[in-house]
């Protein structure tokens, strides 16, 4: 076993470049990136290139973790999201809070340095409404980069936070087109994607910008537009023979919203692209097809951004099923060879592990029961299909794993050492029809909901229960090695170490350590709020450090934690740190909902308000049945909704958009009037303790 693990550690390393690399005969310093056994630096999202979200430094390990305490802790001022993961370079660290605000943290004693605020609020408009702030940053050669909602790519001083250059990534301010993800940087390049396809007609793309002075140098379209208009690249023309019907006017979807990875064997960069536009292919493609390159992993020239190859891991996607998930780079012994694999844990429940040299399927499994597909067939690489799971005629099925996945935007962890993916899985159901829904003459929203193409009734049966724990799997034997139970509500991503540690932050406010041999337990500190971030770990003057950020972002479903009374914090660990213990939290107050008993609800005004809530997207952070998750006041105790003139001035007049509230200018004062009759008939069940009279779709993302 030992002799197995120290030739997969060995073989992993074959891995790792030069840190200096000559491309096209200049030398670029790729710096901490390229260092994969040199842990001093956590400077992407995933640390390094091989994007293994591991860190080599032992220093803290599972015979000392007792001795983990707080060495320092910050408080943050401001309420926006922190599902977003940090960077640290030489003794800094580095987040962005929300609306990619970045912030410049002494990473040895918590001291803040600087904060950029690129003022998203305004000049998002519309795309607001959609997302929600910015999972990751990244930093090269004494710069940080960062992606913005509506659509700028930045470089800011790493030292001075003083914006170097701004460059617009999107086609136009109301394209649909916003960034969440973290920039890729490699020799002297920046690439970002962007999100958008669930929410507009989007047609998805990768930019490559010099990463000094933000030139555009290549472009990658993931999908193909109107064949009347020709194709950008002949991988597209293949493409659109795998496409029926007039797909470009939807925009296709196919967006990199997540997971890249830059190959330095092979000079190549692979990006992870998502669903169609809109989700029901019956509508996107009617005459069936693959629809090209959606839900797939496309390897590109990292000069040039020609295609070199692609593994389509959903063909015909029609599920919200999608490739973007992290993409992680190793060498494994694979029939006594050492075998370049990149590995990938989509949505659709299945473990894959391809070869990065061809694209050659090498094996796949599912991690969690799934019931769209009996297996992956290993000559074709193509799933086989169960023909009920695409609800056809109408039919609907009760789909596992459901559209939120069995494993998420939350990164996975590959430990070289013991020879193990970390996953966040999860277990769930949805019910997918269209049922009653006009297939021909469908019409797409246009950033305010989603576009699924779908039927909204409720579903006949009940889903399966949702489960959600850590799992530890073996790529090599595709099976599981150990599991630890999770809260319902996935909290964030994981970070494994070399001192045999595997670090989780939980929804329920917990940040845990276990043995990344066997899944025990064997710390736990009291965050005081949910963690939806990544941690990561560094070393400062040769003393290592683990940090996460605390505080919640839960959307469309309910969670314990409040948006205006939760703590968010960034809490940095060493061995026998001496910060004092964080305050005790306020005590929570009874929930005040406000019963308003002067109004008067007409059902027939409350019942359309729902129609304007749902297809305003209300829900995305509002939550179902006004059941907020933390990423936005709970509507239920707002006074604002006491009144119409209030509301219309949040709404229309765009009040607190500069607190993160977006305008819907286009509102009318009736449907402003029938928005408060839903907020006040759905409040006052919630003091009586009874259901909403009028019930919010189920929840698809």
């Amino acid at each position: 076993m030992m002799r197995r693990l120290l030739t997969m550690l060995l073989a992993g390393l074959l891995l790792v470049p030069l840190s200096a690399c000559q491309r096209g005969g200049a030398e670029v310093d790729n710096g901490p990136a390229a260092r994969e056994e040199d842990g001093a630096d956590w400077p992407l999202y995933g640390r390094t290139f091989s994007a293994n979200h591991y860190s080599p430094l032992s220093e803290i390990d599972s015979g000392n973790i007792d001795r983990l305490k707080l060495a320092w802790s910050l408080d943050l001022d401001d309420g926006g999201s922190l599902y977003t993961s940090p960077v640290a370079v030489g003794g800094i660290l580095y987040f962005a809070q929300g609306y990619s605000v970045i912030h410049a943290v002494d990473a040895a004693t918590g001291k803040l340095l600087w904060k950029y605020d690129p003022e998203v609020w305004k000049v998002a408009g519309k795309k607001m409404r959609t997302a929600w702030g910015s999972r990751g940053i990244a930093w090269w050669d004494g710069k940080i980069y960062a992606g913005t909602l509506d659509g700028r790519l930045i470089a800011v001083d790493a030292r001075s936070g003083k914006l170097l250059w701004s460059v617009q990534t999107t086609e136009g301010s109301d394209d649909g087109r916003y960034i969440t993800g973290a920039p890729w940087i490699f020799n002297g390049k920046v690439v970002i994607g962007h999100g958008g396809a669930d929410f507009d007609l989007v047609r998805g793309y990768v930019t490559a910008y010099d990463a000094r002075s933000g030139r555009q140098l290549w472009r990658f379209y993931t999908v193909p537009d109107d064949p009347a208009k020709g194709f950008e690249d002949p991988a597209l023309a293949r493409a659109a023979k795998t496409w029926t019907g007039e797909w470009w006017k939807y925009g296709g979807g196919g967006t990199v919203w997540n997971a890249m990875a830059y190959d330095p064997q092979f000079n190549r960069l692979y990006i992870g692209t998502g669903n169609g536009t809109p989700w029901n292919q019956h509508i996107r493609s009617p005459g069936g097809g693959d629809n090209l390159y959606l839900c797939s992993i496309v390897a590109l020239d990292a000069d040039t951004g020609k295609y070199v190859w692609h593994y389509q891991v959903n063909p015909g996607e029609t599920w919200d099923y999608n490739a973007a998930m992290d993409i992680e780079l190793v060498t494994l012994k694979i029939g006594g060879k050492d075998r370049p694999v990149l590995m990938q844990a989509p949505k659709n429940g299945f473990f894959y592990l391809i070869d990065r040299e061809t694209g050659k399927l090498l094996s796949a499994k599912n991690i969690v029961p799934v019931n769209w597909a009996s297996g992956i067939d290993i000559k074709t690489g193509r799933p086989i299909e169960n023909p009920a799971a695409r609800y056809p005629d109408g039919r609907g099925f009760m789909l596992s794993p459901s559209s939120a996945g069995a494993h998420n935007a939350q990164p996975m962890s590959f430990s070289p050492r013991t020879g193990l993916v970390y996953i966040p899985a999860q277990e769930n159901g949805l019910w997918f029809s269209d049922a009653g829904v006009d297939l021909k003459n469908w019409k797409p929203l246009r950033g305010t909901g989603y576009n699924t193409g779908l039927s909204q009734e409720p579903s006949p049966v009940p889903p399966p229960p949702t489960r959600s724990f850590l799992l530890a799997w073996d790529p090599l034997r595709q099976k599981a090695a150990w599991s630890a139970p999770m809260p319902t509500l996935w909290g964030g991503g994981i970070t494994s170490t070399a001192g045999n540690l595997v670090f989780v932050g939980t929804a329920e406010g917990r940040f845990e350590a276990y043995d990344a041999r066997n899944g025990k337990r064997l710390w736990n500190f009291d965050a005081q709020a949910g963690i939806s971030s990544q941690p990561i770990s560094y070393s400062v003057g040769g003393r290592q450090y683990v940090t996460v950020l605390a505080g919640y972002r839960g959307i469309v479903t309910a969670s314990p934690w409040d948006y205006r009374t939760q703590r968010r914090r960034v809490l940095t660990f060493a061995l026998d740190g001496k910060a004092p213990p964080l305050p005790a939290p306020d005590p929570q107050p009874p929930r005040q909902f406000i019963a308003d008993p002067g109004f008067t609800v007409d059902p027939a005004k409350a019942k359309a308000g729902l129609g304007v809530y749902v297809a305003s997207n209300c829900f995305n952070c509002h939550g179902l049945d006004l059941q907020a998750g933390g990423m936005a006041p709970d509507l239920r105790e707002s006074a604002v909704t006491t009144s119409a003139d209030a509301l219309a001035q949040v709404l229309r007049d765009g009040l607190l958009v500069e607190r993160g509230m977006p305008q819907f200018s286009e509102l009318t004062a009736r449907q402003i009037e029938e928005l408060q009759h839903y907020i006040r008939q759905t409040t006052r069940a919630a003091i009586a303790g009874k259901a909403a009279p009028n019930r919010g779709p189920e929840m698809r993302q």
